[in-house]
């Protein structure tokens, strides 16, 4: 049995990764998004609220986990953090399987995964492709969501590997500091290229 070829999708806050994923996906590249799928698994009704609200009492509501409330649980804490991610990797790992045999069929599939670096998974993956922009974009880009601030920023941004880092160690860079056009045709280039 073939199985497709895995591109691991992975870019910084704020480098277009999701518009880029989107791309993907028009293209009828399969794109598994784990912060959807975590999304999925805290909200209303999800698997793990219960276990989330247990290991941080307060954190969840009828909606699920109010992201708020559990943000300022583990925010700045790497323990209280490390306790949360020992919840949530596991079930989203096993969601991203069940995913790539849904898919078995497919000649690629896309693991979109912000955190692929920092935790391991660009070696579950055949490829690592890598959104990039210049960082006075990326910055522009994420001040303007609801809710963000600098200091927002300035820690989630130390939680990333720099992205010079993650060009370094790239097989593919998607450059999003252009037109959505140019962005569109790299994805298109890159899917002819596998």
């Amino acid at each position: 049995m073939t199985k497709p070829k895995i591109i691991g999708l992975t870019g910084s806050i704020g480098m277009g990764k999701s518009t880029v994923a989107a791309m993907f996906t028009e293209a009828g590249i399969p794109v598994f998004d784990a912060d959807a799928e975590v999304r999925r698994l805290q909200g209303p009704g999800g698997e793990l609220v219960s276990a989330i609200e247990a290991a941080f009492p307060g954190s969840t509501g009828p909606d699920g986990v109010d992201r708020d409330r559990l943000g300022k649980q583990v925010f700045a804490d790497k323990a209280a953090l490390a306790r949360l991610e020992a919840i949530v990797h596991p079930a989203v790992a096993a969601r991203r399987v069940a995913f790539l045999e849904t898919h078995h069929d497919k000649r690629a599939v896309v693991f979109d995964i912000p955190l692929l670096f920092e935790r391991g998974g660009h070696e579950a993956v055949d490829l690592v492709v890598v959104v990039s922009a210049p960082e006075a974009v990326q910055r522009a880009r994420v001040l303007v969501r609801p809710g963000m601030t600098p200091e927002k920023f300035a820690h989630i941004f130390g939680l990333q590997l720099h992205d010079s880092h993650k060009r370094e160690r790239a097989h593919h860079i998607i450059d999003t500091g252009t037109s959505l056009d140019e962005t569109r045709a790299q994805v298109v280039a890159l899917i002819a290229s596998i």
